[in-house]
């Protein structure tokens, strides 16, 4: 979800009273091409679902912006990553996802070294209604691979997507308790600046 993608600002900004700390998180959404990336971020941002959306190619982005409580406003970029074509990596299911979080935990990280939040989706529950995922099993996956946790989802449903974007950002203001403090996170990141992906530095994700 780059500022050069095809992707508008897709949130009602919400407005900040002055003594209002603000926060601004970039999410990265990253999986394999077809699991329903854009779908999960269109459903969340826009409260929008289509079958008919186009492969992402690139980088994507949106904006979301959340009345956290009554002096936090929490501003999200959603950052729409692009799937490579590996379909045998989606029969592997939640394994199928292992190369995704190492690739992450390799390129960024808190401030203090630690792997940054991140939650996994087993996501289009609504065509799986038999999809066999064991509860117990699920949580020692992410326990073992360092998911904070994980959701069944569905874009198409609306199922969890709120929920699970909810339980990110708790985990992300947990650890930002830890970080150095800023003025203002706003204008960390410049959302005209033509800067690539790779150049940008990630905050909190």
């Amino acid at each position: 979800m780059a500022g050069g993608g095809a992707g508008a600002p897709g949130a009602v900004e919400a407005s900040a009273a002055p003594d209002t700390r603000e926060h601004l998180f970039k999410v990265l959404v990253v999986g394999e091409l077809g699991v329903g990336k854009t779908s999960i971020i269109k459903r969340y941002v826009h409260k929008l679902f289509s079958q008919h959306y186009r492969a992402t190619i690139g980088v994507d982005f949106a904006l979301k912006a959340l009345n956290w409580d009554s002096r936090t406003l929490v501003r999200l970029q959603l950052w729409d990553i692009a799937g490579k074509r590996a379909r045998a990596e989606r029969r592997r299911g939640a394994r199928g996802s292992d190369k995704w979080k190492n690739d992450l935990d390799s390129k960024v990280h808190l401030h203090n070294g630690s792997p940054i939040p991140a939650v996994l989706l087993a996501n289009i529950c609504d065509q799986n209604k038999d999809s066999g995922h064991n509860p117990s099993q699920m949580d020692q996956f992410c326990k073992d691979h360092g998911f904070s946790g994980w959701f069944e989802t569905s874009a198409k449903d609306n199922i969890n997507i709120d929920e699970a974007a909810r339980f990110l950002v708790e985990h992300i203001l947990a650890n930002c308790k830890h970080f150095p403090s800023e003025d203002n996170d706003v204008d960390k990141i410049k959302l005209d600046q033509e800067t690539s992906v790779g150049e940008r530095r990630a905050q909190c994700c």
